[in-house]
């Protein structure tokens, strides 16, 4: 019985006049914007309205940004520089790869360090204590090894022990470790960010 008035149900609702069921006005069509697509469709697009948002800002929250900050802009400062001297290491180790002979080492170690000097003595001299900081370690990051490391390598221990203590009078130390997992990870993303915008290698 029921599928017989469900039957007739449907007859009558088909038979009946459409007018019945779609009743317009003229707020029924609602008027956007639309763009066409380089295959020809229609899209309809419509524009939300700005929304300003606003909010009482921490005081952490303004020190983490003006550390932030402040580090990145050493970080930008100081890579060129990361970079460049790992590039004069690697050309200076292989220069001394195959030479056993002292004085000719130091000859090579001393005319390198003279073109360090002159292409980039005033600028690194011009870093504060803070971007020193930061290089060091961006210097352990392109070249593996820390400062201290280096300058005992290249100009003894006894160099590498004076230029210790001078680190350690600003409060800093040429013995920096590189830890990008650790306390060096802002460093290392902002690393990577340099190295979008420029397209440096790491």
């Amino acid at each position: 019985m029921r599928s017989i008035y469900f039957i007739l149900l449907c007859l009558l609702t088909t038979s009946l006049p459409k007018q019945l069921f779609a009743q317009t006005s003229q707020y029924d069509t609602l008027r956007v914007e639309a763009f066409i697509t380089p295959e020809g469709d229609t899209i309809p697009q419509s524009w939300l309205p700005t929304v300003m948002v606003s909010a009482v800002q921490t005081q952490a929250l303004k020190n983490y940004w003006n550390n932030w900050t402040r580090l990145r802009n050493a970080v930008y400062v100081t890579y060129p520089y990361a970079r460049t001297a790992s590039k004069v290491i690697q050309s200076v180790n292989a220069q001394l790869a195959n030479v056993q002979d002292e004085k000719i080492r130091k000859q090579i170690i001393k005319s390198r360090e003279k073109e360090l000097k002159r292409d980039f003595a005033d600028k690194v001299t011009n870093l504060s204590v803070y971007q020193g900081k930061v290089l060091m370690k961006l210097i352990n990051r392109e070249t593996g090894n820390n400062c201290y490391q280096l300058v005992k390598e290249y100009k003894g221990g006894f160099n590498a022990g004076i230029w210790q203590t001078v680190a350690f009078v600003f409060g800093s130390s040429l013995k920096q470790p590189y830890n990008p997992n650790g306390e060096d990870h802002e460093i290392e993303k902002l690393v990577i960010e340099v190295q979008k915008i420029y397209g440096a290698k790491g």
